[in-house]
């Protein structure tokens, strides 16, 4: 009895710290913004039409050679309508097949692209989990030559898979004045130019694999990658990144928003070679995450341009090589910011400053 009771009291104890630890972080989320600068528009229904191309890539590169393989996917180009309300956000792309007739110049890309992009006021999240089956040799003279890539502009890979899965999590210092959700989410206007630095981290795990050599066997320069052909590659990397973002107003309506940040750390590279060999490779990791917004900006309206994309490069166990993976997301937007006059639903103030996905 006295056992069981014990255990009862330890049980109590736990939930009660846990939930006064999630009280503060949801607390330490909030922020009260600087009204001269950030004009919200969370409590306004946010309606958008857009057009999105999210994308992948993989890039085999030799520095000593200077020369490159650059696997790119056939994706479409999807248009689509979305809505924001407080923290709840939704966006649904269709894929037209009047808009995406390529392919028999790219080949057929079958994919699941989860990637999201979350934005909080002192926080954003990047997500990606991503499965791409079909590439294409984007650079065919490089790799083969001109008189090859005239008949064979775009060679293609239909046996070529790629499955990632990663995520990036950065605090943004100036949260009272810069905003990141004006240009990505637009439930929010940036009415004065203001910047931040930016700090956090990111893991990233990726794995492509073909049913043949990645390296081509009819390449035209057959020293590179010193004639190391493998079928598959795999890498896992942590790493701490830094940066700083910039939005700049004119006008009070035109703006640029420019956001860079540079990751260092650790990754563990395997390839499978051609003749069931395995070369494992333990090192210095880079990675960079861009985002860039272009456009007009008010109370009520939004259009404009946005760009999101991470590359993470890594050293391969052959010298002077190393591989990049890539991923991000292009969208156009058209906002129409809808007030209302009573709020759909009641919610504590709490709620109400935390942030929104898409």
């Amino acid at each position: 009895m006295i056992k069981h009771t014990l255990v009862t009291l330890a049980i109590l104890c736990v939930c009660t710290v846990t939930a006064a630890a999630q009280g503060r972080f949801f607390k330490w989320l909030q922020t009260d913004n600087d009204t001269a600068y950030i004009e919200d528009h969370t409590e306004d229904i946010t309606f958008r039409l857009y057009g999105s191309r999210k994308y992948t890539k993989y890039d085999i590169i030799d520095r000593k050679q200077k020369k490159d393989i650059l696997y790119r996917p056939n994706t479409p180009f999807n248009i689509g309508v979305g809505a924001n309300y407080r923290f709840i956000g939704i966006n649904l792309g269709f894929n037209f097949p009047f808009i995406n007739r390529q392919n028999d110049k790219y080949g057929s890309t079958r994919y699941i692209d989860l990637q999201s992009h979350i934005y909080l006021r002192k926080l954003v999240v990047d997500f990606y989990g991503q499965s791409y089956r079909g590439y294409y040799i984007a650079n065919p003279e490089k790799v083969f030559g001109k008189e090859y890539a005239k008949q064979n502009p775009y060679p293609q890979r239909p046996d070529i898979r790629n499955r990632a899965l990663g995520m990036n999590v950065q605090y943004i210092f100036n949260d009272k004045r810069f905003s990141y959700r004006a240009p990505n989410l637009q439930n929010e206007y940036q009415k004065k130019s203001a910047g931040s630095f930016i700090l956090g981290g990111e893991f990233f795990l990726a794995n492509i694999k073909g049913d043949s050599s990645l390296v081509p066997s009819n390449i035209e320069d057959t020293t590179f990658l010193r004639e190391q052909h493998y079928y598959k590659s795999g890498i896992a990397s942590l790493a701490a990144n830094v940066g700083y973002a910039h939005t700049f107003v004119y006008r009070k309506h035109f703006f640029l928003s420019l956001s860079v940040t540079t990751g260092i750390g650790a990754a563990k590279t395997g390839l499978h070679y051609d003749n069931g060999d395995v070369g494992h490779n333990v090192g210095v990791q880079f990675s960079n995450t861009v985002r860039a917004s272009l456009g007009y900006n008010s109370s009520r309206y939004f259009a404009g341009v946005h760009y999101v994309g991470m590359t993470t490069r890594s050293k391969m166990p052959v010298p002077n090589t190393y591989q990049a993976f890539g991923t991000g997301n292009f969208r156009v937007s058209l906002v129409r910011r809808f007030e209302l006059k009573k709020p759909l639903w009641r919610q504590n103030a709490l709620k109400e400053k935390l942030g929104t996905m898409n």
